[in-house]
């Protein structure tokens, strides 16, 4: 994507955009989400992840009741999705983010800051995220850190319009990152 001009002449960086993943746990959005930041950056883009995982730590729950603290970390990791898009970077979010209207309003903040917000759905059923579990999901329940999984006992609304629907369960994690990366070129992204 080429430097715009400035005022007086100036080249200016190019805005970035948020590229949000959701789908159930273990569904493979953080694998598909690095593997398209290798693909992003080897062509010289800035690009940034946001992991829920690791979002969990970096941005604790707010107070209150669970559902409330998860709502509120999703607003908080969307408006530092938002800030980092705004200066350029290319932001990919593999973030749950069950409640649909909370990723509504992430996407709200961006269409307000004129920024791109595309929202990919990683699409794997529960059966086969179970079998995954790539991060111990299952193992933190058993051992009562942590409730049934979302899809579970915590209900998951998935998009009903998402920009794109990755079949995880059966495309490779380069065949889903790759699906993405067309779709940034045919909309002009990159």
């Amino acid at each position: 994507m080429a430097a715009q001009s400035a005022p007086g002449g100036r080249a200016r960086r190019p805005a970035g955009f948020t590229v949000w993943l959701t789908g159930l746990p273990s569904a493979g959005k953080s694998g598909v989400a690095r593997e398209l930041a290798t693909l992003l950056r080897a062509e010289g883009h800035r690009v940034e992840v946001l992991d829920g995982h690791e979002s969990r730590s970096g941005l604790p729950p707010g107070p209150g009741p669970c559902q409330e603290a998860c709502d509120s970390r999703v607003r908080r990791v969307g408006m530092v999705a938002e800030v980092l898009a705004r200066n350029g970077v290319i932001v990919l979010v593999p973030v749950i983010a069950p409640r649909r209207a909370d990723r509504e309003g992430v996407r709200l903040r961006h269409d307000l800051a004129r920024l791109p917000y595309l929202e990919i759905h990683a699409a794997a059923p529960l059966e086969v995220c179970d079998t995954w579990d790539a991060k111990g999901l299952s193992t933190e329940q058993t051992a009562g850190e942590t409730t049934g999984p979302t899809g579970v006992d915590d209900p998951y609304e998935a998009p009903q319009r998402p920009d794109l629907r990755l079949d995880t369960h059966h495309e490779s994690v380069a065949e889903s990152a790759n699906a993405i990366h067309a779709m940034l070129c045919e909309r002009g992204l990159i």
